[in-house]
């Protein structure tokens, strides 16, 4: 681990509180939900997940409804009819590899076989996966969100990465027994301070964010006076 993210991290859990793991769904409950989550609010995913559970007793009577039922009662979380075509579809295909909807097993697996398991599932890509095994097993893989992205290339860690290489960049550079804490937190402050107008003069990680004078020029330090902050980065 070098100095910047030692320091980053330090910083955040200071700022935020250092989060300790706790599981928050069952695997299958935990995919479904983070598939409802994409491209929309927590709160209307939620409300979507919510209406789901209440509908069907089980995921299994869930398959036999057909999409169009299904997105009418996601309705809520927005994109419905994508979402729901993606969630059949991982059951379904769960199913016939498995030959239940059980995804206990997972939690067993190499870390890289897990996810490999789970981003074969139409619809799941490395996000998706990375949070149901981070938060349903407790593995250190690191879901990259938008807030994450976001901050992390203001911070100068991922270059110019797009979302799926800045995966593997974090991935490597966090230390394991971190990577909790460094998710949750990242993403608060992306909500919170580093939004996409950030509030850099706020922001306790001003002193080692290469973004900030480009922001606010009166946080530039002497040293920087000849720097030359590239759009691109922001």
């Amino acid at each position: 681990m070098n100095d910047k993210i030692a320091k980053i991290i330090e910083l955040l859990n200071k700022e935020y509180g250092e989060k300790k793991w706790k599981k928050r769904h069952e695997p299958l409950d935990q995919l479904i939900q983070t598939i409802l989550s994409q491209n929309t609010s927590d709160r209307n995913s939620y409300a979507a997940f919510s209406s789901l559970k209440r509908k069907y007793p089980s995921w299994e009577s869930l398959m036999e409804a057909s999409e169009d039922e299904i997105a009418e009662t996601i309705r809520v979380g927005g994109l419905e009819n994508i979402k729901a075509k993606r969630i059949k579809g991982a059951l379904t295909a769960i199913k016939e590899k498995k030959q239940n909807l059980d995804l206990s097993y997972l939690k067993e697996l190499p870390q890289e076989e897990a996810l490999s398991f789970l981003t074969t599932l139409k619809g799941v890509g490395p996000k998706t996966a990375a949070v149901v095994l981070l938060f349903s097993f407790g593995k250190p893989v690191l879901p990259v969100d938008t807030h994450i992205h976001r901050v992390s290339k203001r911070l100068s860690l991922i270059g110019n990465a797009d979302r799926l290489k800045a995966h593997k960049i974090l991935q490597q550079m966090i230390p394991e027994d971190q990577v909790h804490s460094f998710h949750i937190n990242m993403i608060e402050h992306g909500r919170r301070i580093c939004k996409p107008k950030p509030k850099c003069p706020e922001c306790v990680l001003n002193n080692v964010c290469d973004s900030a004078p480009y922001f606010y020029p009166e946080l530039k330090k002497p040293q920087d006076k000849n720097s030359k902050l590239s759009l691109i980065t922001i």
